[in-house]
């Protein structure tokens, strides 16, 4: 009776920034809709006061769900030309004081959280987790190959003396796709940058929490879970219980939802970068081109050029309509075939839709599993992060993609824009990778059915998590 009356609290610390908080929403929204009895407290830490984004992202939470704001830390010292990744945990770590404040307050009000979730940047807080008894946890935004190159980073640091990227030969890890130096994450490829010590610094940490929850599933990295889930002295469980994805409502009315419905089935390329890569005006200029000239159907989401090729997020946008830097003509070319959205669109709906053949992305892992669950075949146009490692393992590990070639200035050219676009819609390959991302599709439903391994996956780790919460309970008591 006792165990059946306890709710089990879990904190999560998400790294700062709007993106690093959704996916965590969703974790904790599954873990509570199916396996019951939790109650979840999201921990902020930052160096301002939180966004408007962040305020609405947790004040539209459900009443299982809280969110703590930690005082700003203050990062005037750090250099403003230090990497995102060194200010994310910077601003972590020097929360480190405050939190350990509120878990003390939280433990004299008996409402100390059973578990701590932390994402990639926020292992410096396993510290207070155990100070407090508190059981730390990871959980790891992106797939299992780029997990077990994390994992091994320690090692690698020590047996390699070049920089990645000029490796003679590929790194072959234990069920991963071999990855060349050119395909590691733009995080390995300065070794006396900050933003890799403190990549290192947490990848370190990781063999100090209790298990990594993986936004992955068996049937499609069948080769590199297993190997993770080998036991290994250090190397904690890994739990896969993806896909998890914010599959957005389908009631918004939108011109792409209308637009997407006068087109054929499965004739539409949707075009996104994501929610911040942007393309120099010279590669932007090569993808206009090329896709006129394929003479595809398309919905292309724009955003203004950057100066810097592969931008991310982090970099400021420029406030300019995106529709002014198109080519001359390039509106009246393709008004009959494409449909130009300048900086946001519906994307989960897109992908829904039956019309939508093909996704030309930039491979973030949250985009590429919104493709998976709706079986839409990838061209694979890595930008910046992990998103190259990830092209790598969805071309020559999975089979779901068509890569996109640069030349050696890197820039893909139109022509190569023509080749993928009519390659992925009409061509042989492009039929092989549709009935792959078919069997994908098929597996998402298999791995999230009620007996289904991800649901299993996440239900050994809500079990680990209830008994746990009734061990501290128990010492409390006595």
């Amino acid at each position: 009776m006792e165990e059946a009356n306890t709710t089990t609290h879990v904190a999560i610390i998400p790294s700062p920034g709007i993106g690093h908080i959704i996916p965590l929403v969703e974790f904790a929204k599954r873990l509570i809709d199916h396996h019951g009895s939790f109650t979840v407290t999201f921990i902020i830490a930052g160096d301002s006061p939180p966004s408007t984004a962040h305020r609405s992202v947790l004040d539209s939470l459900p009443p299982s769900m809280s969110s703590v704001f930690l005082p700003p830390v203050d990062l005037s010292d750090v250099s403003s030309t230090a990497g995102i990744e060194a200010r994310i945990s910077l601003t972590v770590t020097r929360s480190i004081p405050s939190l350990r404040e509120l878990f003390r307050s939280l433990s004299t009000e008996k409402k100390l959280p059973a578990v701590l979730l932390v994402d990639l940047f926020g292992t410096d807080a396993f510290d207070v987790a155990a100070e407090f008894h508190v059981a730390p946890y990871v959980y790891y935004t992106s797939n299992a190959n780029v997990l077990s190159l994390l994992l091994h980073l320690p090692e690698l640091d020590q047996t390699m003396s070049c920089e990645y990227r000029d490796m003679t030969e590929p790194v072959k890890l234990p069920g991963c796709v071999p990855i060349t130096g050119k395909d590691f994450p733009d995080l390995f490829e300065d070794r006396n940058d900050d933003a890799y010590k403190w990549l290192l610094h947490n990848a370190k940490r990781f063999k100090e929490a209790k298990g990594i929850l993986l936004n992955s599933f068996i049937e499609l990295e069948p080769n590199a879970i297993k190997a993770l889930q080998e036991p290994a002295i250090g190397k904690p469980p890994v739990y896969p219980i993806g896909p998890l994805v914010n599959l957005g409502s389908s009631t918004n009315e939108s011109e792409c939802l209308n637009w997407l419905d006068q087109q054929p089935h499965g004739s539409v390329l949707y075009i996104s970068f994501g929610s911040g890569g942007t393309l120099t005006c010279e590669q932007f200029n090569e993808l206009a081109f090329g896709l006129a000239d394929s003479e595809k159907r398309f919905i292309w989401v724009i955003r203004s050029p950057s100066g810097v090729a592969n931008s991310s997020y982090f970099d400021p946008q420029s406030q300019t309509d995106p529709l002014m830097f198109l080519p001359p003509g390039f509106l009246d070319r393709t008004k009959e075939k494409g449909l130009v959205v300048p900086s946001w669109a519906p994307q989960a709906q897109i992908l829904a839709h039956p019309s939508t053949g093909g996704f030309l992305t930039h491979c973030g892992w949250n985009s590429t599993l919104e493709s998976i669950v709706n079986g839409v075949p990838l061209i694979a146009w890595p930008l910046y992060a992990e998103q190259k490692t990830n092209a790598l393992v969805l071309v020559d590990g999975v089979g779901a993609a068509i890569r996109a070639h640069t030349d050696e200035v890197g820039i893909v050219r139109k022509e190569e824009v023509v080749r993928v676009v009519k390659g992925l819609m009409e061509g042989e390959d492009g039929k092989v990778i549709r009935n792959k991302m078919k069997e994908l599709k098929e597996g998402v439903v298999r791995v999230l059915s009620e007996d289904g391994y991800s649901t299993k996956s996440l239900g050994e780790v809500s079990l680990k998590w209830k008994a746990h919460q009734l061990e501290i309970e128990q010492d409390t008591t006595h």
